[in-house]
């Protein structure tokens, strides 16, 4: 099969250090196999998104000598695709909609603890059950903007053929995994919970949309950060629930600041666009990351 990966920025801020490597390094992979390099723009966030910021991803990918196959994929223009997979999941009695607030979540979430912290998972603080129901949600799927629509964990990985949640790890994840990476049934339920699959502003969610889209582009590596390692088990599961080809996963270090913190789009000191301000060259721009 050949190699087939993608790089998927979202138009909210410009591109900084981290997205250089993480772009670069998808591109060079590709190159290397004589393989295929796309791009998504993922601009589900319409609250945030900006054309202004999208343009500037372009101009930027193509200083750095970035090229891509036409077309790109924008994630505003699939809605109906995430509304599709949403529905077969409804249909399943795999989701359910939430009416809570983060308030709501929080509140519920750390009450038994006495005053502890909530348990944090790869999405954010794990869903105490506030709205899910005891039997499977029936009738029809609410319109989008009604509520949200959360994943039953609990019913999902038990629906799952066993031995059908393992990723292969062609890289190494934050503590050195590699190769297969098996996922396990019951942290799912206790450690991730049940997932926002669409958000009510949004219709949609980065998990949901993520899995849609490396299916419909082929995507057969997907090569990102250490920081969605962990996100990783959602993308599987969903794959799974949804009958999708999974690819390879190629987690990678991130790029961070002199005091060890990994960049974030307001790290302006530290976009792509500044430094070409600054006269540096995209040979300069590799040496900074580490190609």
């Amino acid at each position: 099969m050949t190699f087939r990966t993608r790089f998927a920025p979202s138009p909210t801020g410009p591109l900084h250090l981290g997205h250089a490597y993480s772009a670069l390094l998808a591109h060079d992979l590709a190159m290397a196999r004589g393989g295929t390099f796309l791009l998504r723009i993922e601009d589900i966030d319409t609250a945030r998104a900006r054309p202004a910021w999208e343009a500037q991803i372009y101009d930027d990918l193509a200083w750095l000598g970035i090229q891509w196959s036409a077309p790109v994929m924008r994630q505003s223009d699939r809605l109906p695709a995430y509304r599709d997979a949403l529905r077969r999941l409804w249909d399943l009695g795999l989701i359910y909609p939430c009416h809570c607030n983060r308030r709501d979540i929080e509140a519920a979430a750390t009450a038994p603890q006495e005053g502890a912290g909530p348990m944090i998972g790869p999405d954010g603080i794990v869903y105490p059950g506030i709205c899910r129901p005891a039997l499977p949600a029936q009738g029809t799927m609410p319109a989008d903007g009604v509520a949200a629509l959360r994943l039953d964990m609990a019913r999902a990985v038990k629906s799952v053929a066993a031995g059908d949640l393992t990723f292969h790890e062609t890289g190494a994840g934050p503590e050195g995994q590699t190769g297969p990476v098996a996922v396990a049934p019951d942290a799912l339920v206790t450690d991730v919970g049940d997932v926002v699959l669409a958000r009510r502003d949004m219709g949609t969610s980065y998990h949901l949309s993520v899995v849609v889209d490396d299916a419909a582009q082929g995507i057969t590596d997907v090569v990102r950060g250490h920081d969605l390692f962990e996100a990783t088990q959602i993308h599987v599961v969903l794959q799974a629930l949804l009958g999708l080809p999974r690819p390879g996963y190629c987690h990678h270090r991130l790029i961070r600041d002199d005091s060890g913190k990994r960049l974030a789009k307001r790290d302006d000191a530290r976009a792509i666009a500044a430094y070409r301000a600054q006269g540096a060259s995209p040979h300069d721009i590799r040496r900074m990351v580490g190609l």
